[in-house]
């Protein structure tokens, strides 16, 4: 008896000193107390009577958080588990509702358009309020998407214990909002081919995390997987097969999905370097196509690029990028890679290319995004409103942001998720992948989105990503690979800098096993002993 009255107390001390909210990203502006509150058997989402007229993505949103929180089953992080809960459970509150509604004066539209608006013209603030004595709680927002923000936060309050729903921190205010517009995940599709199923699967772990962008990173040189209106052929000859194809109506499926998700999705359409898919259907568009040795004309292979001085290309480029953005009700379209190439006039060539190719896409109604490398290495003269994301080094940031344009963190050093792999070039058995080491989620998280930036320069900076080159991933290891690395930037660009990473990994073990529970195999981050006792397994403890 001795013994167990022992262990009943230590694990009440850790559950006292344990940070028991698993919210992620932490909210802005959070208020807890510290009373236990379960949830109703008959526990109910309703929608205001002043939004008689919800959109359906948001009706369908409230019945998948409704659903969570049945079948979440998601036990606190403690030593012992729900057990140590239940006596604070024995004179717990019951609530029985929480209300949605829109601000007075707020327009109604769907989650989806509210989340294909221009980055900076989304709202996705929310207040939420838990009262401790039972009586309803309340979710109010500017915007459905606010709300859809709102609603993934309210899941992540509660725990289980045998069978009952409970958070022992109410009452519980928040006011929130991020800290930054943009918040993605690039997922390359083009290197190794991911079914639709798979693609969902990521976009439902980026909602649950609130990123609201999916760069998808959907052709290459490797292959050409986009069906686009107009340019079947491209597909039909330089996808890895008719099975591994992106049709138009996939396309809709997925840009769906993701808009009733809170998430728009940038395309990506490599040019003029990357293309060498396109060989296959428009030799006469390509240069130095699967020349060998492929070092000498590509970054890997195979090797290919589009003819920069030539008007036909050019035109194709053109007609090609305004046809794909019209399956893609993004403002955004990204355009650019790397290339290798010489020649006195190589940067007029590319110039007038980039600038054949964007004005006709800002005709289309749509914002071209570009790696760094166009201002920083080419010099080429781009339109003010282009955005560029920075990848090669977070060095590189400064000198972006000198340019005047605005800017996305992207880079290589801090969040490409595929470092660390080895080398996956054959007959190299020395070789390590190019941006070693392992980028763990401490590092990135340990990120300053600001860092050498005057106040006028830190104003460009819209927000940030992780990235998935897929050379070694598919869908056998897309989930761990991803998960919960990717969150660490998610919350990063939602809430700000400057949180304490002791303090930070007991929440992400608690979104880590909530993922788990929801269906997407994340990697530990710890031994289970360690993820039971935040704090004992750190460096300094």
């Amino acid at each position: 008896m001795a013994k167990t009255s022992a262990l009943l107390l230590v694990s009440a001390m850790l559950a006292v000193l344990a940070p028991v909210n698993g919210l992620w990203p932490q909210p802005r502006n959070l208020t807890t107390g510290s009373s236990a509150l379960k949830l109703s058997g008959g526990f109910e989402i309703s929608i205001a009577s002043s939004l008689y007229n919800a959109p359906q993505d948001l009706q369908q949103a409230i019945s998948r958080s409704h659903g969570f929180l049945q079948t979440d089953k998601l036990e606190r992080l403690v030593v012992g588990r729900g057990d140590v809960d239940k006596p604070a459970l024995t004179k717990a509150k019951t609530l029985s509702q929480l209300t949605v509604s829109l601000d007075k004066g707020a327009t109604v539209q769907s989650i989806t358009a509210e989340a294909q608006k221009p980055i900076e013209e989304r709202d996705e603030g929310y207040v939420l309020d838990v009262p401790a004595d039972g009586s309803g709680a309340t979710l109010t927002a500017n915007s459905t998407l606010g709300l859809f923000r709102g609603l993934t936060t309210f899941g992540q309050l509660w725990y289980q214990s045998d069978s009952t729903t409970y958070t022992i921190e109410a009452p519980i205010h928040i006011v929130d909002s991020p800290a930054y517009p943009y918040r993605g995940y690039m997922l390359d599709t083009a290197r190794n081919y991911f079914p639709v199923t798979d693609i969902k699967r990521a976009i439902d772990g980026m909602s649950w995390v609130k990123i609201n962008q999916f760069h998808w990173h959907v052709v290459d040189s490797q292959s050409f997987p986009l069906e686009v209106p107009g340019f079947e052929e491209l597909a039909q000859k330089g996808a890895y097969a008719s099975s591994m194809v992106y049709t138009a109506q996939d396309v809709q499926d997925i840009v769906e999905y993701a808009g009733a998700r809170g998430i728009d999705v940038l395309v990506e359409i490599d040019t003029p370097g990357h293309t060498s898919a396109i060989s296959k259907s428009h030799p006469e568009h390509i240069a130095c196509a699967e020349s060998t040795p492929w070092a000498s004309f590509a970054n890997e292979p195979p090797a290919g690029q589009l003819r920069l001085a030539s008007n036909a290309t050019a035109e194709f480029t053109a007609n090609l990028l305004v046809a794909v953005s019209k399956l893609f009700p993004s403002s955004m379209i990204k355009t650019q890679a790397s290339l290798n190439a010489t020649g006195l006039n190589f940067t007029q060539a590319l110039t007038a290319f980039t600038q054949q190719s964007h004005n006709a896409l800002i005709k289309a109604g749509k914002t071209p995004v570009v790696w760094e490398e166009m201002i920083l290495s080419f010099n080429v003269t781009l339109a003010p409103e282009v955005i560029a994301l920075v990848w090669i080094s977070s060095d590189d940031v400064k000198g972006v942001a000198e340019s005047g344009h605005k800017l996305i963190h992207a880079a290589s050093d801090y969040f490409y998720l595929d470092c660390g792999g080895g080398g996956w070039v054959g007959a190299n058995p020395d070789g390590n992948s190019w941006c070693d080491p392992f980028k763990t989620w401490q590092y990135s998280y340990s990120f300053d989105p600001v860092a050498n930036l005057t106040a006028d320069e830190a104003k460009l900076v819209l927000g940030g990503q992780h990235l998935l080159w897929t050379e070694q991933t598919g869908p056998s290891n897309l989930d761990p690979i991803t998960w919960p690395r990717a969150a660490s930037s998610a919350e990063l660009f939602w809430t700000g800098p400057g949180l304490n990473i002791s303090t930070v990994l007991p929440r992400l073990h608690d979104l880590s096993f909530r993922f788990q529970q929801r269906g997407i195999q994340t990697i530990p981050l710890q031994p289970l002993w360690c993820a039971l006792r935040p704090g004992v397994c750190d460096l300094t403890a």
